[in-house]
């Protein structure tokens, strides 16, 4: 039995767009497949990004909430995924998984062109790359319509003609006794799948089928700032349509690789960066590295192990506005040597010495590292 995509997210029933949104990043996050090597944990993620792609799209969240999966049915991803016809009453629904409904007398719908399906290609980027976008080449199979047919489907200079089956309605009938009374069935023509049409002559490049398989090279612009999880949509990068119709949509979901240096939350960068106990104490310029690039940093003297100055600016930009930008947060740490030379040592002695004479506390070289461990907090 299908898993309950409220269940999948961990989410209550109610939950708000913001809260169905974390609960996916967290899960993504755990279960994607560059970081998740366990078995089945691909499948989880499938799992987890199909529920969040239906409960983040309001129009596709009311109707799974109303009738479940079964109104999801229909094709694509996203709302235009649904041919842009929605359900308008429960017959159709019942039409469209049960082949009609038995005793009406609903007429069959001509067979016209038809939106095609939406798809669905998942990118991973650099962790540079999500932070300052750029163009990406992905590689995609879709249907594409035939160019000898037009995707009619059948040979240049002929076309499709009315089915003899179904003499044009869609529809078959069927009428069964029971002992209720006589009922009938009505139920997609098998001939020309409800068309109402069929073709004789096929076209010999599609074989009749008026779309045909290809390989196509697409350039994909992404934004500076995107994140796991971020849904990129490429209109009309999908199948094509049947009998001539438009394509559908190309949705990119995007997963970001981690980065050994750098850790990001939202908009701000967070790192750490290592200086000597002497540089703590006396100050000094440092080089440290951001995403944009080395960086000059002024050490103020006294300086303590765990401050954290703040890179305003040097973070990462808003999706849509390169301009405004996060702040990188850099973690001091201070490296205490546990071993000295004679020389350090005869230095450190003295300066112990002279603390001593100044403060009253213990002079020796214990005292001066008692000192250095006070000046650092410890």
């Amino acid at each position: 039995m299908a898993r309950d995509f409220y269940e999948t997210l961990n989410v209550r029933r109610d939950a708000s767009k913001e809260d169905i949104k974390k609960a996916y990043r967290k899960l993504a996050r755990q279960y994607h497949p560059d970081v998740n090597k366990e078995a089945g944990a691909e499948e989880r993620f499938k799992e987890i990004s199909r529920a969040y792609e239906v409960l983040s799209d309001d129009d596709l969240r009311s109707r799974y909430d109303r009738f479940g999966e079964a109104g999801l049915n229909g094709g694509g991803m996203g709302a235009e995924g649904f041919g842009g016809a929605g359900f308008g009453d429960i017959n159709e629904i019942f039409e469209s998984f049960f082949g009609g409904f038995t005793g009406g007398t609903r007429g069959g719908r001509r067979g016209g062109p038809t939106r095609g399906d939406d798809l669905r290609y998942d990118l991973t980027l650099e962790f540079k790359e999500a932070i300052f976008g750029g163009e990406k080449e992905i590689n995609i199979n879709h249907l594409v319509t035939c160019e000898t047919c037009r995707g009619s489907g059948a040979r240049p200079g002929s076309g499709p003609v009315t089915c003899r089956t179904c003499t044009g309605s869609g529809q078959v009938r069927q009428a069964r006794r029971t002992p209720f009374g006589v009922f009938t069935q009505v139920t997609a023509c098998p001939t020309c799948a409800g068309t109402g049409e069929m073709v004789e002559n096929p076209c010999p490049t599609c074989d009749g089928r008026g779309r045909m398989q290809k390989q196509s090279t697409i350039r994909v612009n992404i934004p500076g700032g995107v994140d796991a999880g971020t849904r990129l949509r490429v209109q009309g990068e999908g199948d094509a349509g049947l009998r001539g119709g438009p394509p559908g949509d190309l949705y990119i979901f995007l997963g970001v690789r981690s980065h050994p240096t750098f850790r990001r939350e939202g908009q701000n960068i967070y790192s750490s960066a290592e200086i000597s106990y002497l540089q703590a104490i006396l100050g000094a310029e440092i080089t440290v590295e951001t995403v944009d690039g080395p960086e000059t940093l002024t050490i103020p003297a006294g300086t303590q192990p765990g401050t954290v100055i703040t890179l305003e600016g040097k973070g990462v930009p808003r999706v849509g506005n390169a301009m405004r930008r996060g702040d990188h947060q850099l973690e001091i740490k201070v490296a205490i040597p546990t071993k000295v030379s004679t020389e350090e040592r005869e230095l450190l002695t003295r300066l112990a010495r002279i603390r001593s004479e100044k403060t009253g506390k213990k002079d020796g070289l214990e005292g001066l590292f008692d000192g250095i461990g006070n000046l650092f907090g410890r």
